[in-house]
């Protein structure tokens, strides 16, 4: 069985008490810290931004993984570099100049990664997979934890890994949404690198196993 990363998103975490959901995860096998940063805008909700993150810095050694669920994510890249982020993920459906974007993250010495909603087709990555650091499948429409995964993504996970062996790419397929300790199977088999859970990971419905 191959490794494959766990990485829990603060979104699901106490916002009272950070310092404790990072001591939770430290606790665990995680090795990957995932921040969804949230406008208003490109999905309903508010979450946290930079200062949060700035706060949280010193807390962990762990990497942080931004997932920056805004628009116009082009404005914002420095200064989420500069609170702390290690990886930058951004939505393709958020800006028209990806791979501008993609190589400005990168200039900062940051990884690179965009996502993907549900209704958004890994056809339209093409262009850009040979950049990227990471692909985030989002496996529920982003803005709310709890979610139930929807079945039909998991065909794009299988989707990025067939095109990663076809054209001898190296980028890693993350997958945030409904993973509890009924689905994560069903990611892990459809060939998942990172594996996101917040509402299950927090509450206590997620035994992991796979590292």
């Amino acid at each position: 069985m191959k490794k494959v990363v766990l990485a829990p998103s603060l979104l699901s975490a106490d916002f009272w008490n950070l310092s404790s959901a990072i001591k939770k995860i430290e606790s665990s096998s995680a090795e990957i810290v995932h921040i969804d940063v949230m406008d208003g805008q490109f999905v309903p909700q508010v979450s946290y931004g930079q200062p949060v993150i700035k706060s949280i810095r010193p807390r962990t050694s762990l990497p942080f993984d931004v997932h920056l669920m805004v628009e116009k994510p082009e404005l914002m890249v420095d200064s989420f570099a500069e609170a702390g982020a290690d990886m930058i993920t951004f939505h393709i459906e958020s800006t028209v100049h990806a791979h501008r974007l993609i190589h400005h993250i990168k200039s900062l010495g940051k990884k690179a990664g965009v996502s993907l909603v549900p209704s958004t087709p890994v056809a339209s990555l093409s262009e850009i997979l040979g950049d990227v650091d990471l692909v985030l499948v989002m496996t529920v429409n982003p803005g709310f934890g709890g979610q139930k995964l929807i079945p039909g993504c998991l065909e794009k996970i299988r989707q990025l890994v067939r095109i990663r062996e076809e054209r001898g790419l190296g980028f890693l397929v993350s997958v945030d949404g409904g993973v509890n300790n009924q689905t994560v199977s069903s990611v892990v088999d459809a060939g998942a690198d990172i594996v996101v859970s917040g509402s299950a990971f927090f509450n206590g419905d997620f035994n992991w196993e796979y590292c």
